[in-house]
């Protein structure tokens, strides 16, 4: 064919599977990005309101970009209360309860996934049926009880009151991280000579590492987020971050220039903690999706 007829051939149209993989591909992508803004959105706002004026975040009109950045808000955060101790009590509290619910609710889930006992489907029932009650139900009881067991207004009785839905959930998630490890691992070790324990530390334990660390992150967001039961149980004087950020709601109206500067140096420690974490976070989130 000379180089004329080439010229004058018509070009390959593509397949219809292929534009519609296209398509798709594309349409995809822009629902990943309009979920992407309506998350992130908030947290935009939430820097983008401490860096303002306070006379600006109250303005009607508001405005995307601040016109002029400051730092008054983070000055009136600091000015305002106590900071660094209500963040040291939340700080205290959160990793305590990762650290005991993470030890408990390892043995737990292992105990769950790898024995076969009398009540086993009752207490794999019981932890979902706890999980599903709000937690504003159990407000008078826990109040009673802590105050029966002399451990109202105390950081140790807070730290009770979160176990008791943090560690359903930390056991929930680690029996689906132990399940997807093969049991002929564990087999394979113990004929090689190990116990049932050794087995358990040299094969098992690597590989529920990521899962371990996704698990405990998910478990300081939620300690470090809680509202409710650490503005009913802890005074003033002992209040957490939390709780804290409604020192700015006044008489004269709420100062949402400073919270949201509060709002965000209490974000800095969630923020580091996944900075760190990132690699294993994303290993354990994707554990057990893959079989080999």
């Amino acid at each position: 064919m000379s180089a004329a007829n080439a010229a004058a051939a018509p070009a390959k149209t593509p397949a219809p599977a292929v534009t519609h993989r296209r398509k798709s591909k594309l349409g995809w992508n822009l629902l990943g990005l309009l979920v992407v803004f309506t998350a992130g959105f908030p947290v935009y706002w939430m820097i983008n309101t401490a860096f303002k004026p306070a006379k600006d975040a109250i303005d009607p009109d508001p405005h995307f970009f601040p016109s002029t950045f400051t730092l008054e808000n983070f000055k009136r955060a600091l000015d305002i209360a106590d900071f660094w101790g209500p963040v040291l009590r939340s700080l205290v509290v959160s990793l305590v309860v990762v650290v005991i619910g993470i030890a408990v609710g390892l043995l737990a889930a292992l105990a769950i996934s790898r024995f076969a006992f009398r009540g086993r489907k009752i207490v794999i029932v019981g932890i979902l049926a706890v999980q599903m009650v709000p937690l504003v139900a159990m407000i008078i009881p826990v109040f009673l009880l802590l105050n029966d067991l002399g451990q109202y207004d105390r950081l140790s009785g807070l730290i009770i009151t979160y176990l008791t839905f943090i560690l359903p959930f930390t056991v929930w998630t680690l029996r689906g991280f132990i399940v997807n490890i093969p049991k002929e691992l564990e087999e394979a070790a113990m004929v090689d000579g190990c116990t049932r324990t050794g087995a358990f530390v040299r094969v098992v334990f690597p590989l529920l590492a990521p899962g371990m660390v996704a698990t405990s992150v998910y478990g300081f967001i939620q300690a470090w987020n809680e509202y409710l039961y650490a503005l009913m149980l802890m005074s003033q004087q002992n209040q957490t971050a939390t709780v804290w950020l409604s020192n700015f709601i006044t008489k004269n109206g709420t100062e949402y220039a400073p919270m949201m500067a509060g709002s965000t140096m209490m974000a800095v420690p969630i923020v580091i903690l996944f900075l760190l974490v990132q690699r294993k976070m994303a290993a354990g989130l994707t554990a057990g999706a893959v079989k080999g």
